[in-house]
């Protein structure tokens, strides 16, 4: 899948980065974050989303780009501004934007990418006018998601309010499965269907980031920091044992590194890990289930099988 997205989601990447660097801009702090943003932004996941979807319902892959340029202008945005709130200043071993040029420079580079793919996406929007209210409907998703998750720094939640957040989350997958089947021509069936496709492999995406932070020393660390518990921890959570002794480390100032190997492995005996496991499967299975009926959905089982732990 990943060779297929390369492939179909590289060219479109290239047009969007040229879209954005031949727009005037005086601000040479704001140009230098746009170009070193654009240059590491390696979404070819959504355009070969949109590609995939539009195929298996008998569209042509190729007529999903022009749409697809706009809506990896906006998800860089939604990237950045995400980084800001996370207050995540690496990334894969890199700096963010936002660590790199501060928080003031990473807003205004965000708020181009948006404003710059708005105004591409309103220009195609006329051959489908449809495709504006997917959009404005997932931002609006997407940001009660975030207002709700910002609250769970504060506090610790069951994972079933959790999972609730998660699948608003899901909403940016969602609306890009229904943009694809809508470009394929899909019958409104077709297209409700690949839409709560969508909703479930974003959720299932989701919860295996959870699932890898919460082995990862340095991701867990700054989940429990500078954002919040992942799932596999507010499964741990129910266990009265584990509880007591992770809320009175949650409650350090500083975690050393012994604290978050603790956590990790009282995750790991509070059955936290095989929890989320058994969730993401259950999630699959419904997720199967739902595109059974479409004719060619080899590549769409393949995203959902990316997903397993």
């Amino acid at each position: 899948m990943q060779r297929l997205f390369e492939k179909r989601g590289l060219r479109t990447l290239k047009l969007a980065r040229e879209a954005v660097l031949e727009e005037k801009i005086d601000s040479k702090e704001v140009k230098d974050a746009l170009r070193y943003f654009m240059e590491r932004w390696r979404d070819v996941a959504r355009p070969g989303l949109l590609s995939v979807v539009c195929e298996s319902i008998g569209g042509r892959p190729e007529d999903t780009t022009d749409v697809a340029i706009p809506l990896i202008l906006i998800a860089g945005a939604t990237d950045i501004h995400d980084d800001i709130i996370d207050e995540s200043k690496t990334k894969y071993n890199q700096p963010t934007v936002y660590g790199k040029f501060g928080k003031n420079i990473a807003v205004l580079a965000g708020d181009a990418l948006f404003f710059k793919g708005l105004s591409m996406l309103n220009k195609i929007c006329a051959k489908h006018p449809a495709i504006v209210d997917i959009v404005k409907n997932m931002f609006f998703e997407l940001g009660d998601a975030e207002a709700l998750e910002l609250q769970l720094r504060e506090t610790i939640v069951t994972p079933e309010i959790y999972l609730n957040i998660i699948r608003k989350k899901a909403a940016d997958v969602e609306a890009h499965t229904r943009i694809g089947a809508m470009i394929g021509q899909g019958t409104k069936k077709e297209i409700e269907t690949l839409g709560e496709y969508g909703r479930l492999l974003g959720m299932l995406i989701i919860l295996k980031d959870d699932y890898i932070d919460s082995l990862e020393y340095e991701e867990l660390k700054h989940r429990i920091q500078s954002e919040h518990p992942p799932m596999p921890l507010l499964f741990a959570l129910k266990n009265q044992k584990a509880k007591l002794f992770v809320d009175e480390t949650l409650q350090k100032t500083k975690l050393k590194k012994e604290d978050v190997q603790s956590i990790r492995k009282f995750i790991e005996e509070a059955e936290g890990f095989h929890e989320t496991a058994q969730l993401i499967e259950n999630l699959i299975k419904t997720a199967e289930k739902q595109i059974s009926h479409i004719a060619n959905n080899k590549h769409l089982a393949l995203m959902l099988n990316a997903t397993r732990v």
